[in-house]
């Protein structure tokens, strides 16, 4: 669906790659070896991005580590977009909601890392209806055209678990608070 939308192949990488965690951080030979494409090519997008806002940088060292502008006024609409490319929307829309007592949802994996991936790394935290889980997650794996794999953890097991357990790579998706 972007792909109509966004001709460059680099810049829908890029997008997905910064918009869905803003917390990503990269830089252009580190993007070049990830996406498998020439330096040039992600270098004038990653111009093109900063130049109008959407990107910002700075030099940590001699690199110039790229970052989402999150204060940018579109930053939300690109966000929602991604959201929507990759299907997290629906995963939202139709899982969590009529799951029972959802604390919070995470995304962890390929994703977390602002990578597109086939499959859907999500952490549940809560007291899940795992029957009921099962039963959308196929729904929804039909809808979105990618696998979704899962983990749950009830309020008390993800309190006591070390922050070491947890990824480092993740992204909020969900949460009641």
């Amino acid at each position: 669906m972007i792909e109509t939308l966004i001709s460059s192949k680099t810049r829908i990488k890029l997008l997905l790659k910064f918009f869905l965690n803003s917390k990503t951080k990269a830089y252009l030979r580190s993007l070049e070896s990830e996406f498998g494409e020439s330096s040039n090519a992600i270098r004038v997008e990653l111009n093109r991005l900063e130049k109008a806002g959407m990107l910002e940088s700075n030099l940590v060292g001699n690199k110039k580590m790229f970052q989402a502008n999150i204060k940018h006024p579109l930053f939300r609409e690109v966000h929602n977009i991604v959201l929507k490319h990759i299907g997290l929307d629906r995963v939202v829309e139709n899982v969590i909601e009529r799951l029972g007592q959802v604390s919070r949802v995470f995304v962890v994996g390929d994703f977390a890392k602002g990578l597109d991936s086939q499959v859907i790394d999500l952490v549940f935290i809560g007291d899940i209806d795992q029957k009921y889980l099962i039963q959308l997650i196929d729904k929804v794996e039909d809808l979105i055209k990618r696998r979704i794999r899962y983990l749950i953890y009830s309020d008390e097991e993800f309190e006591q678990m070390e922050a070491a357990e947890f990824p480092a790579d993740h992204l909020l998706l969900w949460s009641k608070d």
